[in-house]
């Protein structure tokens, strides 16, 4: 089969398709025929192998699975003895390792089935990104109905579900961005929207009872002066952030966080079918919609990677197979 493979750490140059051999699975396992994946940050982490840290799970020297992708919308291929959830030609998406192939194998407790309004493209940008998004506003976050949410990397893959998320569980939400993203921002639902070039969201007067930290690097104090006396700060992600762990200032902030009376939580990643599976639900009832901005074919990924490199993607961008 066809895949983008890299065979050491590094920019978008060190992507190629490739051919390799098609996958094998196991008996909790999916084999699912890709029709489209997603590009997201954390893509880009396991191709630059950034922060350092990660290596030590992923191969220090180079990667132990070549093959590029998380996440993925397909057509069931073969199924595991011990699969019964998904049936052969079930049309599925959810997130696997090496998704920018032409098979790609999923665990079970890692698939749904892909919304009925969606393409196969629009539906492979969203069990990372969303998933993410979902997580940071309910199980971390404890979003509530009233509540004011402030949203930092509004436009990004993350961010576009987060303002979206946010407004479907009924809170204020204000996003910020750059001035050339502020109408997509406007678009995707967002009740106020902060241009980063022209003001800073620690300098404005509203405070908000819950932030996610996406996009940048915030110090803890610019975080902690636009929250509430008992407000929520999110570390979901920051890019930049140092290249041996990427996380000293999240860690800082939740260590301190205990002798506070704000509260400063730091976000684990983790993909779950049942996150899927309500995004499903959110999806098919018009209250989240993937904010594609691009699709590219396989052969150009390495474009792709670095328009996302560069901060030039709005919303998110695709994989076509």
């Amino acid at each position: 089969m066809r895949a983008v493979v890299q065979d050491r750490y590094g920019s978008a140059e060190v992507l190629r398709v490739a051919h390799v051999a098609r996958p094998v699975i196991a008996d909790h396992e999916v084999l699912v025929r890709v029709h489209a994946a997603g590009l997201d940050r954390g893509t880009e982490h396991l191709m630059t192998g950034k922060p350092y840290a990660v290596r030590l799970a992923l191969g220090l020297r180079r990667p132990r699975n070549p093959i590029s992708g998380r996440d993925l919308a397909g057509t069931v291929a073969q199924v595991g003895s011990a699969v019964t959830r998904f049936a052969v030609g079930d049309e599925v998406y959810g997130v696997a390792s090496g998704s920018f192939a032409e098979y790609a194998v999923a665990r079970r407790d890692k698939l749904a089935r892909k919304p009925l309004n969606l393409s196969f493209a629009q539906a492979a940008v969203v069990p990372v990104s969303a998933g993410t998004a979902l997580r940071a506003l309910v199980d971390v976050g404890r979003v509530q109905a009233g509540q004011s949410v402030l949203v930092l990397g509004a436009s990004g893959g993350v961010g576009s579900y987060a303002v979206q998320l946010a407004k479907a569980f009924e809170a204020h939400v204000t996003g910020v961005c750059s001035t050339a993203k502020l109408d997509l921002v406007t678009a995707l639902g967002a009740d106020r929207v902060i241009d980063y070039t022209v003001k800073d969201f620690a300098d404005d007067t509203n405070r908000y009872d819950l932030i996610l930290d996406i996009g940048g690097t915030p110090s803890l104090t610019r975080l902690r002066r636009a929250l509430r006396p008992h407000g929520t700060a999110v570390f979901v992600g920051g890019e930049n952030a140092g290249k041996l762990t990427g996380m000293g200032r999240q860690l800082r902030g939740a260590l301190i966080s205990p002798f506070l009376r704000q509260r400063l939580a730091l976000l684990v990643a983790k993909e779950r079918a049942s996150d899927i599976e309500r995004l499903t639900e959110l999806i098919e009832a018009g209250k989240v919609t993937p904010s594609l901005d691009r699709s590219y074919p396989l052969d150009e990924v390495p474009r792709a990677m670095r328009l996302l490199e560069t901060g030039q993607v709005r919303g998110k961008v695709a994989i076509t197979i």
